[in-house]
């Protein structure tokens, strides 16, 4: 994909692997609008692109409320008129041993809150203007940790544990980019999602306590595959792990599995199913 003036987001975008990937973004001529929680970060990232000549813009959110995800879809309609990519990388990991279970401004759980929900809602919000904009891509970033979902305990009110809610969240990523992928057929919007690199040098694989495998480069040039590279247009519903296509859980390939998580995800966003399928159509 041509990068000069195409018009990108990065959620996640001021530390770790998504600031590499907003960088060498803004270095190939995107304009690159950037996002997080911290305002100084979010400049600090926006001064780096900038001083290599690039184009950048920061969006401040906290993706645990679904109220800020719609702020933030709201910002980005306002600043532009086309979105190109969007790249649903903003995440929460395990929170490493003992982590105690925790729930987002809405009362959900946070993991399921934050990895999954708000870029199922962002997706949503923003699929008019990626559909305007045709071609256009979502990449959501997931994790080769995947646990099925239980629809009888979604929240994980019982045995909780922090890597099971990042699996569990991770894996409804992947349900959701196959489901939608088949919604969006003949829009030229396509969506895939990947497993970027394993326990990439990053805040959140420090604070879990593991010693880095990977490069958050390495995990990067796989980002940066799906968001870009013309080998992959038109192909839609697809999971990768680092830049080799892949398959995910089996839960990922069941009807059923995707029709519940979506009717659910519908009802915590507070979407109408007839609103959705006017944003999908």
């Amino acid at each position: 994909m041509e990068l000069k003036d195409k018009t990108i987001l990065v959620t996640g975008s001021t530390d770790g692997v998504g600031r590499v990937v907003a960088e060498r973004l803004g270095a190939a001529g995107a304009r690159v609008l950037v996002h997080g929680r911290d305002a100084d970060r979010g400049k600090a990232t926006v001064a780096a692109i900038e001083a290599k000549g690039g184009k950048a813009e920061f969006l401040a959110a906290d993706l645990a409320s679904l109220a800020e995800v719609r702020r933030l879809a709201e910002a980005v309609r306002a600043r532009t008129d086309r979105l190109d990519v969007l790249i649903n990388n903003a995440g929460v990991g395990t929170g490493g041993q003992g982590a105690k279970r925790q729930v987002s401004a809405d009362g959900y759980e946070l993991r399921f809150a934050v990895n999954y929900l708000a870029g199922f809602l962002l997706t949503s919000e923003l699929l008019p203007l990626l559909k305007a904009s045709a071609p256009a891509r979502i990449v959501n970033v997931a994790s080769a940790g995947q646990q099925a979902i239980d629809f009888d305990d979604v929240m994980l009110t019982h045995g909780y544990s922090g890597v099971r809610a990042y699996c569990q969240s991770k894996l409804a990523q992947i349900l959701f980019t196959v489901d939608l992928a088949q919604q969006l057929d003949g829009t030229g919007v396509t969506v895939n999602a990947l497993h970027p690199a394993s326990y990439m040098d990053t805040t959140m694989v420090r604070r879990a306590g593991v010693t880095p495998w990977s490069s958050v480069e390495t995990g990067a040039d796989a980002i940066l595959s799906l968001a870009t590279s013309p080998a992959l247009e038109g192909r839609s519903g697809r999971y990768f792990d680092g830049q080799r296509e892949s398959r995910a859980d089996g839960q990922a390939y069941d009807e059923k599995a995707r029709r519940q998580l979506r009717s659910l995800s519908l009802e915590l966003t507070r979407q109408s199913s007839t609103t959705a399928r006017e944003k999908h159509s």
